[in-house]
């Protein structure tokens, strides 16, 4: 929870330096390349295991470019370190995945400085790291969980003077149990906050 408090305090402080600058951001009415860096929160959970959702953070950076000359609609990607998981009782299973999403999104101007963005598309990770935790007794979650993932994620984000806030919602398409005595699947709330250039 320091590192996560840690680099909020960063972009916060460093944000109104970000937002002098008129490049990049999504400025709806002109055919652009953008990209920014994000950090968010994620509140993760196993679908199928009967388990509670787990807290985690969520660090990446994104690029997309504006699709289309006659609307609004922009193609996003980029590479996130993002934690998932359960918990329940004196049990918890943390993972480390790296994460490509692939979104479309379609901006609506609110007004000069304020745009919101709804997003959709897919997003393929690839587990790093996990360990499960059970009282006082810790071992890899590798044995009992296959390493890839994909899925789906809906949501919307809004952007005002380069800053970036987005809330939503990912669900595992993949099955991530061990094949022969479960099934699971990845679920998460996310929110994420940054700067666009």
């Amino acid at each position: 929870m320091k590192r996560f408090l840690l680099a909020i305090a960063s972009i916060v402080l460093t944000a109104p330096a970000f937002a002098q600058f008129s490049s990049g951001g999504f400025e709806l009415d002109k055919h652009n390349l953008y990209y920014g860096v994000r950090i968010g929160l994620t509140s993760a959970g196993i679908n199928g295991m009967h388990m509670n959702n787990k807290l985690g953070m969520t660090l990446g950076g994104v690029i997309g470019l504006r699709c289309s000359n006659y609307t609004p609609v922009f193609l996003e990607s980029g590479v996130y370190y993002t934690e998932r998981g359960a918990r329940k009782d004196i049990t918890k299973i943390n993972f480390s995945y790296i994460e490509v999403p692939l979104l479309i999104k379609y901006g609506f101007k609110v007004s000069d400085e304020i745009a919101i963005l709804p997003f959709f598309g897919p997003y393929f990770s690839m587990g790093i790291a996990g360990r499960t935790k059970i009282a006082d007794h810790s071992f890899s979650s590798y044995r009992s969980f296959n390493h890839p993932d994909m899925g789906f994620k809906l949501g919307c984000g809004g952007e005002y003077n380069k800053l970036y806030l987005e809330l939503g919602y990912q669900i595992g398409a993949a099955d991530i149990g061990d094949g022969d005595h479960f099934t699971a699947h990845t679920r998460a709330f996310f929110v994420n906050f940054g700067v666009n250039f």
